[in-house]
């Protein structure tokens, strides 16, 4: 087994998460289309001196392959600031309301005044030649079981234009996921083993989702930072599954001790592949390819911005379960109420009913049983069966003018069409006691079987309109 320490493992993460807004520096939404485009644009881009006077090396390296740049638009979602002939606007506030929330919940400092910079990219997929960036926050951290992980920067930037094919020397994009917000968060190279780095990463994710971000395949992109003892630091892209990271940074720390004993370790960028092995993809970016956006003024975070960002903080999915388990939910009832995001409509019923557990399968196991046996679509019964509704029949339990047992039966008839009220007074007329008779006869028609028989009997005869335990007192109650 290897000894990381011994190694001397260095390693960060850089997790970039799209947000669930509009686009970050113009009106135009965040949605990718299939259909069509509209319009294309042709583009040749050419490397520029950064704010230190000189040419990146990554800049120079995509420069010298002179590919023409092909961007596909729609009239509709994309405007003149994604084809870069119209000045960029001003932020887009609720980006920046939910980048500062996430800085909040990984312990970050918030820097009050900052500047939005423009990062040279010419690798075609930004028609300016630049990605936007603003540093947020910084010296945050996250615990895990080996330590704390310092969170190094958190910035808000704009997504790039994604790549729809290549023919020849022209490359096809598509403007329609540039300039989507994206949180950008870099942690100090702390992690001392692969193991922490995945547990890292499942913890920064988990705060990520608590979030308003975009969910899905392609919505959040995840690197790691690798070097070891005498080497050189190399930054490895597209990382993207949790059990990834740490086949990779194992595969990764092996040649770079074969690369360190035969002298050859250099700076580069590495592209993950699905075996956990690397490729060489392009030089390592410095400094130099960063200069200011002269388009927009410096972004000032204020007391009152930041104010309201900590006051609507969202709860962690580990904090809500502690809260859930202490109102006597089991696991499985947890997980059905956290899938389905009805959180604040299960605190809201409970306080009119305590019973968490018959409010969960009403809020979310009883309609999709009854969509699927009366071959419904779950949006139209649960068009019917609303909170209010459900909160309507939780009150006639709570006045025992019907029974537990009878509330799924009420909700089937709600669902097919039948009135609140009209769908109560027939529960009301089918009370317990009239259910106990139907069972004496069914008893009288069926003599001499036992408990067990009569239970399925009765079940099968009354699904819906009792539960297992009252059938089994009942029963209990009439066979001696």
């Amino acid at each position: 087994m290897t000894d990381y320490l011994k190694l001397g493992l260095r390693s960060g993460l850089e997790i970039h998460q799209q947000l669930d807004t509009g686009k970050l520096f113009c009106n135009c939404p965040s949605i990718l289309r299939q259909d069509a485009p509209d319009f294309i644009v042709k583009r040749k881009l050419h490397a520029v001196a950064g704010e230190t006077g000189e040419v990146d090396i990554t800049a120079a390296f995509e420069a010298a392959k002179e590919k023409e740049f092909v961007y596909e638009g729609y009239n509709d979602t994309t405007c003149l600031v994604e084809i870069d002939e119209e000045p960029c606007h001003l932020i887009n506030q609720e980006a920046l309301h939910i980048a500062l929330q996430v800085s909040l919940l990984l312990n970050c400092e918030i820097i009050p005044v900052t500047q939005i910079m423009r990062k040279t990219v010419i690798d075609g997929s930004n028609t300016g030649g630049f990605q936007r960036t603003a540093l947020i926050a910084k010296n945050g951290y996250v615990e895990t079981s080996e330590g704390r992980v310092g969170i190094q920067s958190i910035c808000l930037e704009e997504d790039a234009a994604r790549i729809i094919k290549q023919e020849g020397n022209a490359v096809v994009y598509r403007l329609d996921r540039l300039g989507i917000p994206l949180v950008e968060i870099a942690t100090f190279p702390d992690i001392k083993n692969p193991q922490q780095a995945k547990e890292a990463a499942l913890h920064i994710g988990e705060i990520l989702r608590a979030c308003k971000v975009k969910r899905g395949i392609g919505t959040i992109r995840q690197d790691v930072n690798i070097s070891i003892k005498g080497g050189e630091r190399i930054e490895i892209k597209g990382v993207q599954e949790p059990a990834l990271i740490e086949k990779t940074i194992i595969n990764e720390a092996e040649r770079q001790k074969t690369l360190v004993k035969e002298g050859k370790s250099r700076l580069e960028v590495r592209k993950a592949l699905p075996d956990g092995n690397t490729e060489f993809l392009r030089p390592l970016p410095g400094a130099a390819r960063m200069y200011p956006e002269t388009d927009l003024p410096l972004l000032r975070i204020s007391r009152q911005i930041l104010d309201e960002a900590r006051k609507s903080l969202p709860k962690l999915k580990s904090e809500i379960r502690g809260e859930l388990k202490k109102i006597g939910l089991n696991d499985e009832m947890m997980k059905l109420v956290l899938e389905a995001s009805k959180i604040e409509e299960l605190k809201s019923l409970i306080k009119i009913y305590n019973n968490p557990n018959l409010i969960i399968k009403m809020l979310v196991l009883w309609p999709k049983e009854i969509a699927s046996h009366e071959k419904k679509t779950i949006e139209d019964v649960e068009s019917s069966l609303t909170i209010d509704v459900i909160e309507i029949i939780l009150q006639a339990i709570k006045s025992k003018k019907i029974d537990e047992s009878q509330a799924k039966q009420v909700m089937k008839e709600i669902a097919e069409g039948k009135s609140i009220e009209d769908a109560l007074k027939g529960e009301k007329a089918e009370g317990a006691g009239n259910i106990e008779e139907e069972i004496i006869k069914l008893i009288e028609e069926k003599p001499g079987l036992n408990i067990n028989a009569y239970m399925g009997l009765v079940m099968q005869r009354f699904k819906g309109r009792i539960s297992g335990k009252d059938a089994a007192e009942i029963l209990k109650k009439l066979i001696k």
